[in-house]
């Protein structure tokens, strides 16, 4: 029993370390491997591209109207009284049927009460006043129109990713900035408490030296806080367990970018998948016009029948008689008070409205692109600031801790200098981040394929 228990402790050991070991060797996620995981488990993604496919059966199933159709009927009468069924022949038939007896039977006429008859038929339509021309064409402009979207979909999840990715930077530099400041006010306080000891200070600087301390361990606490739950978010973005750990490369850094904002606007009105789709829907409305307009003009329609009629159940008893036809029609509505007339006047209004709303949409676009520009701009402004604030806050503290040594300098003033500073690098990394994400926003409202 000891050397099982003792073997038992072992394995436990050994798997204890063994996870602790695997969560401590977290591989760091890249941007792009962070893309590629979100958009293989997007259920968004796997919609819009089962709305491909949904579009395409909808294009078959149009280019189905043009080949004929085939239909089969098979039905059961049964008569109060007896009818006749079968065909009847001629005297000269039956002269004829006497000599070819052997080859050739002769069909009599009976009566039964039951008749069960089959009935196929063959239907091709020659002409349709291009209804089915234009309503093939209006299915395969929905199947573009679902595979535009599927584009748009992958942007906004190269967005959500970016956006996601970014926020963890962040709040892993405020984090950083926070524990930094936590020294320096314990390096602060110890400095004072020293002081204090040698009576060089009152107790009062001690006390601010504390209170400063306290806060910063406080703020510290919320900045860890904020990066769980922005990994937290990330991991149900990616569509993993809400916990799992997770690293991401540190990837914040300046990229000037290089377009202008013309150059930007360019390329949106040409990449964006939005203005694709309102074009798309410009053409579909017209292709509705065409289908509406079919109702002026004639169909005409070739069929080939076929009718069996028989005694039995299986058509092939003694009484029975079959025949054929082929038939060519044409039909056109002469007159019904405008009806159609008005139908299409309907259809042209919706193609007014879908290209006033392309145009609409346009200038959205516009709007869009100049205010993510903007924001871009001001972002990389603050950055410029903030560098510099950063030199200069450095610079302050130093100057007021080598103050404060000689006593020229007061306590709030050195704890002042490390607030400062703080906040400075706060600042610059939200700035940063800022940037990064206005740079994201500008590609995704400027149309940018997925990298």
């Amino acid at each position: 029993m000891k050397i099982r228990g003792i073997i038992g402790f072992v394995l436990f050991t050994l798997l204890l370390a063994g996870s602790s070991w695997s969560q401590g060797s977290v591989t760091p996620l890249t941007l792009e491997e962070s893309i590629r995981i979100a958009m293989e488990r997007s259920l968004s993604l796997h919609s819009a591209k089962e709305g491909v496919m949904g579009s395409e059966f909808n294009r078959k199933a149009a280019r189905a109207d043009f080949l004929p159709k085939w239909t089969g009927q098979y039905g059961y009468t049964r008569f109060s009284d007896p009818i006749t069924i079968g065909s009847t022949t001629t005297a000269a038939a039956q002269t004829s049927a006497a000599s070819t007896a052997a080859t050739t039977p002769v069909v009599i006429p009976s009566t039964t009460r039951d008749v069960y008859n089959f009935a196929t038929a063959l239907n091709q339509v020659l002409y349709s006043g291009g209804a089915i021309s234009a309503n093939y064409r209006l299915q395969k402009l929905g199947l573009d129109i679902s595979r535009t979207n599927v584009e748009s979909v992958k942007q906004d999840i190269v967005l959500q990713v970016k956006e996601g990715y970014f926020n963890i930077l962040r709040t892993e530099k405020f984090l950083d900035v926070a524990k930094q400041a936590v020294k320096q006010f314990e390096g602060q306080l110890q400095v004072s408490q020293a002081f204090f000891e040698v009576g060089l200070i009152p107790k009062n600087d001690v006390l601010q030296a504390e209170v400063r301390l306290a806060n910063a361990v406080q703020a510290q606490a919320k900045a860890e806080n904020d990066v769980a739950l922005a990994k937290s978010s990330f991991n149900s973005l990616l569509r993993m367990e809400v916990n799992t750990p997770l690293e991401v490369v540190d990837i914040l850094d300046y990229k000037p970018f290089p377009l202008t904002f013309e150059q930007s606007l360019d390329e949106a009105i040409q990449q964006r998948t939005e203005l694709k789709v309102a074009g798309l829907s410009v053409d579909q409305a017209k292709e509705n016009v065409k289908i509406t307009r079919a109702g002026l003009f004639p169909t005409v329609n070739l069929s080939g029948n076929y009718l069996k009629n028989s005694n039995e159940f299986y058509l092939n008893g003694d009484l029975n008689s079959d025949r054929w036809n082929i038939n060519a029609l044409a039909t056109i509505t002469l007159w019904e008070w405008g009806k159609t007339y008005y139908q299409v006047g309907a259809s042209k209004v919706k193609v007014t409205q879908a290209e006033d709303a392309r145009s609409q949409l346009k200038d959205n676009v516009t709007l869009e692109v100049k205010s993510d520009y903007l924001n871009m701009l001001v972002s990389e402004k603050n950055i410029n600031t903030a560098v510099k604030a950063i030199e200069q806050a450095e610079e302050n503290l130093r100057l007021n801790e080598e103050r404060y040594k000689y006593q020229v300098a007061t306590a709030f003033d050195v704890l002042d200098a490390v607030t400062l500073l703080a906040q400075a690098r706060v600042n610059y990394y939200g700035a940063l981040s800022d940037f990064n994400i206005a740079k994201a926003m500008l590609e995704r409202s400027m149309g940018r394929t997925v990298p």
